[in-house]
């Protein structure tokens, strides 16, 4: 049988899963909508006056594991975006610099 606790952390592992799979592909938006979820669950966790069995713990650890991997997806994704910008910017620039250049006749 699965107490309360453990079947909450089982819920919050879920949805550090579907964070993990919206940070692969980017979706910051999902990801911050499960991670307020996953919040909200580990919060009551914490709630309880009981310590956590075993398994209770296991199921916090690859909660954490998978916080971190979606953490870093994330900042990947923020990473490429910046080069993005960056490249805009440097091809805004250099059209503005050759718009005002005429040819020679």
């Amino acid at each position: 049988m699965t107490s309360g606790v453990a079947a909450t952390l089982e819920r919050a592992r879920d949805l550090s899963r579907e964070l993990l799979a919206a940070a692969g592909s980017g979706d910051s938006r999902s990801a911050t909508d499960l991670d307020g979820q996953r919040l909200l669950l580990l919060q009551s966790v914490c709630q309880s006056a009981r310590p956590l069995s075993p398994n209770e713990r296991r199921l916090l650890q690859e909660i954490s594991e998978l916080n971190d991997k979606s953490i870093g997806l994330l900042e990947h994704h923020r990473r490429i975006k910046g080069r993005q910008l960056d490249t805009a910017a440097v091809g805004r620039r250099a059209v503005h610099a050759y718009a005002t250049t005429r040819p020679l006749r």
